[in-house]
């Protein structure tokens, strides 16, 4: 018998009013501002309160092997497990990111979990929320207008319109804007130049909110934002234009965590999505410590495998916050696996290639390299590693104990079997006893490697320790930007990779535990205000186009008003 529709399963419960969620976790009703019954901002106050007199929960982050285009259940694991360690009697909550509207529009589809784990209402989850991502849009755009208008009024501050770093951003998958010529039409139409559009959660301006610790934390960050350079080499900022401020005053409510719930009435904590394969890939550092001050426990998401978020959580974003993390999960499939060790074929939108649901150990115990390079990716920064099995109905008790036998020897410390997808925090209890003993056992968190280490350097480690590359190439461009960067004084900064999220290589068709390669740095992005630079790895797209037949084709409205067809 077949499940309902994650969008059936939804609006079969009934949400429990979003204040009385509130309460429970201490938060006053003045600390709260409602977005109907359902959803609501805290505010900052609350959280700096909130701080001051409680003890901080255990932090778990949630990663996963390398996954394939249908995603491994990600968000759907970290949503189970909040339920689940709810279910063994401890206050839990999960923190997530908003999706983008790209992906629900596309091919992926939304990202409120599945099943019976999902975040709740999944219609406004998946759709404007409470309007953060606009807010974004706006502020980046309002950047890039000041920015257009000073070279239009005799450019007073001498940018060389070559130089400029600061494109547009539109969150709608559209690769027809990805190179475009602005400005023309005559003169009352702007100075003409090339430019381009990237999807709005790979801003800086998405990024810098997700690493602001506070109000004015983000005004200063967003006044560092380099936009161009001048003609004899200086950064312009966005302090220097004069627009941080105006920036700021559109992210007044942004910067606000948003309170929603899982379909079991717990906790979950909605806010920022930023791109992992483009950004940094995790949720807000305001957010998680919000729900650390009210939770025993909180599982975050970082985005796609253990090389890409969870590489970025530790590295960028605990080192902005100073926060560590007590355990980590590893999701892993045995669809997935297979897939590595060279069965079968996956295409989103497409039915699953059959040998993907035949018995076949051998290729599993093939593909788990992958799995094991991820827990050992995890244990390179000292945080203990749980592996979660997501079960789907084809798994077989072989495929299953060969994924047991790889992770134990690859040094996990559990690796158990979870049905959260159909069954709820039920589903996910024995997963939720092996994090909690984990991360009762001690972490010994470290950094990849120090602030002082040259930017190069820092490139070569992400690549060799964690990608197992054997070198870096550094294509002419990035040279280029590399020394221009040092130069300007931004060397401390840590690196947010670009890469492709389907192998642990820059190279989608590597598939499983590649070895022997070379990683490709084509060029090199500078994200002063979020506090990072991005290498862009091969081919590697900041703004993707929609498929041939985008998942918006089924979205609609019912005769009834009712929204249909998110998934």
């Amino acid at each position: 018998m077949s499940l309902p529709s994650d969008l059936e399963i939804a609006r079969s419960v009934t949400p429990r009013p979003i204040v009385d969620v509130a309460r429970d976790l201490g938060i006053r009703d003045e600390e709260i501002e409602p977005y109907g019954r359902t959803k609501a901002k805290v505010t900052l106050a609350a959280i700096q309160r909130l701080e001051a007199e409680r003890p901080r929960g255990k932090y778990v982050v949630v990663t996963a092997i390398t996954p394939t285009p249908l995603g491994e259940g990600k968000s759907t694991t970290t949503v189970g497990l909040a339920q689940g360690l709810n279910r063994i009697g401890h206050r839990a909550a999960v923190c997530i990111r908003q999706p983008s509207l790209g992906p629900v529009f596309g091919i992926k589809g939304g990202a409120a979990g599945g099943g019976y784990s999902q975040v709740i209402p999944m219609e406004d989850f998946n759709l404007h929320l409470t309007g953060d991502v606009h807010a974004i849009g706006a502020a980046h755009n309002l950047a890039a207008a000041f920015l257009d208008n000073s070279l239009h009024h005799k450019n007073p501050l001498g940018i060389d319109p070559f130089s400029i770093l600061w494109p547009r951003v539109v969150d709608i998958s559209d690769r027809a804007v990805r190179r475009a010529v602005i400005g023309l039409g005559g003169k009352e139409n702007g100075v003409p130049r090339e430019t381009e559009w990237i999807i709005t959660v790979g801003s800086e301006v998405m990024a810098v909110l997700a690493l602001a610790t506070d109000l004015h934390d983000l005004r200063a960050r967003l006044g560092r934002i380099v936009l161009a350079t001048t003609t004899d080499g200086k950064p312009v900022t966005c302090e220097d234009l004069g627009v941080a401020g105006s920036m700021t005053v559109l992210l007044v409510d942004a910067i606000k965590p948003n309170l929603l719930q899982t379909l079991e009435g717990g906790p979950a904590f909605v806010h920022c999505g930023p791109f992992a394969n483009i950004a940094h890939g995790n949720n807000s550092i305001i957010a998680d410590r919000l729900a650390l001050a009210t939770n025993e426990i909180v599982c975050t998401e970082a985005g796609f495998g253990a090389d890409m978020g969870a590489e970025k959580f530790f590295d960028i974003k605990c080192r902005a916050s100073g926060l560590e993390p007590d355990a980590a999960v590893v999701v892993a499939t045995v669809r997935a696996l297979k897939m590595h060790g060279g069965i079968g074929r996956i295409v989103a939108g497409k039915p699953l290639d059959p040998a993907l649901l035949e018995e076949n150990v051998e290729a599993v115990r093939a593909g788990a390299g992958n799995l094991a390079k991820q827990i050992e990716n995890v244990l390179l920064f000292g945080v203990p590693a749980v592996v979660a099995i997501n079960s789907f109905p084809t798994d077989t008790p072989g495929e299953v104990e060969a994924i047991k036998e790889v992770a134990m020897a690859a040094g996990a410390s559990a690796a158990v079997v979870a049905t959260h997808f159909t069954d709820g925090g039920s589903g996910a209890a024995d997963l939720a006893e092996a994090v909690w003993a984990a991360a009762s056992s001690g972490s010994q968190f470290k950094l990849l490697y120090p602030d002082d280490a040259p930017l190069g350097e820092k490139i070569l480690t992400i690549a060799t320790k964690v990608y197992g590359a054997d070198g870096i190439e550094l294509l002419p461009a990035a040279k280029k930007a590399l020394k221009l960067y040092e130069d300007l004084g931004f060397g401390h900064l840590p690196v947010c990779m670009a890469k492709t999220q389907y192998s642990l290589s820059d190279d989608a068709n590597l598939k499983g535990r590649p070895s022997g390669f070379t990683v490709t740095i084509r060029d090199i992005r500078l994200s002063a205000g979020a506090g990072f630079i991005t290498p862009l790895l091969g081919e590697m797209r900041t703004m993707p186009g929609l498929p041939s037949r985008p998942g918006g084709e089924k979205i609609d409205i019912d005769a009834d008003g009712n929204i249909v067809g998110l998934f």
